[in-house]
């Protein structure tokens, strides 16, 4: 391999197929090699540009079929409640079987977003399945400035793929579920992309210690696919926060088990646990919580449960990719 790098960097191996650099790149790009390797862009991300009223956003349906109107149309005016202007490209109700639209309209839509000089920021229907389909061979067009992603869920394949360029997403309420989210919530999200600091989240200690890392919020089922693909984003260093909805314990056991045995969280430093919602198994079975307790809790990390993010209830936004703290002592996960 012949690998032109304008600065020193020092280089470690995390796996077969990805390297990971010691030193930010000062063009906020990642470099594509031959035999497949990929070389994702070192953290912290960095947010975008504060937004201000009167920006522009765009709404996009990256992801499944819409079918909650109502909840849509009551998040896009929240989002104008505060100043923006939203333009609605596409809300997805259309749909072609179980996505919002054909991969190559979905991905257009995302790629004229992202290119758009005036757009300040990207809204996302809602999740469901079709992110990962659109990062084929997908690379984020080249801007000036970057812009923020705002979803959850499924919405995770691309906020992943967003930190190979350096670009902390937000983890946050899609447009169907904003206007369900209480009060401090929906203002955590708002103060967040305006440029303030947000307060920090409190949950229940499951094992002590304190680490300082880049927050990496996630879907446990989608992350899992994405795992060993170029959308992956560095493990290395993270704190590592996850949530799920409507997977029986089995099969948390079984993801859960894929990243242990493939040594996916030998350089992860702690795990946030948000909720793990419509989870349950048979009478029978162990209980999700029993699972999550028995994969993660003997790894020796700072381990901090019962978090308020994730899917059926309160969704506190988590940016991607920058510092937090994970305090287990104190139960609490600190922003910044």
């Amino acid at each position: 391999m012949n690998i032109e790098i304008k600065s020193t960097i020092n280089w470690t191996t995390e796996d077969t197929r990805f390297l990971t650099p010691r030193l930010v790149y000062s063009n906020r790009k990642f470099y594509r090699l031959s035999l497949s390797i990929f070389i994702p862009m070192i953290y912290p991300c960095l947010p975008p540009a504060p937004l201000t009223p009167g920006d522009l956003l765009r709404v996009i349906a990256p992801s499944g079929r819409l079918h909650e109107k109502a909840d849509f149309l009551a998040g896009v005016e929240v989002w104008r409640q505060q100043g923006y202007r939203v333009q609605i490209d596409d809300d997805g109700s259309q749909g072609w079987g179980y996505l919002a639209a054909p991969d190559r309209r979905r991905r257009d839509l995302l790629a004229a977003a992202w290119a758009d000089p005036v757009c300040r920021g990207i809204l996302c229907v809602r999740g469901g399945y079709g992110g990962a389909r659109l990062l084929e061979d997908w690379q984020w067009p080249t801007t000036d400035d970057s812009k923020w992603l705002i979803g959850f869920s499924d919405i995770t394949s691309l906020l992943w793929s967003l930190t190979r360029i350096g670009v902390a997403g937000v983890h946050g309420p899609v447009v169907t579920t904003l206007a369900s989210e209480p009060d401090w919530s929906q203002q955590r999200l708002f103060d967040w992309v305006a440029g303030k600091p947000i307060p920090a989240l409190t949950g229940e200690t499951w094992v002590p210690g304190k680490v300082r890392g880049f927050l990496l919020p996630a879907n446990l089922t989608v992350a899992t696919h994405l795992l060993h693909t170029p959308a992956q984003a560095s493990l290395a260093g993270v704190i590592l926060a996850i949530e799920d909805v409507t997977e029986a314990p089995y099969r948390i056991d079984r993801m859960l088990t894929q990243w242990r045995a493939s040594g996916m969280l030998k350089s992860v430093l702690g795990i946030a646990i948000g909720r793990f919602s419509r989870c349950e198994g048979q009478p029978s079975s162990f209980t999700v919580t029993e699972v999550l307790r028995d994969r993660l809790g003997d790894l020796g990390l700072p381990i901090i449960a019962e978090l308020p993010f994730g899917h059926d209830g309160c969704n506190a936004a988590l940016p991607v990719g920058v510092m937090a703290t994970l305090d287990a002592d104190a139960g609490q996960l600190i922003i910044g």
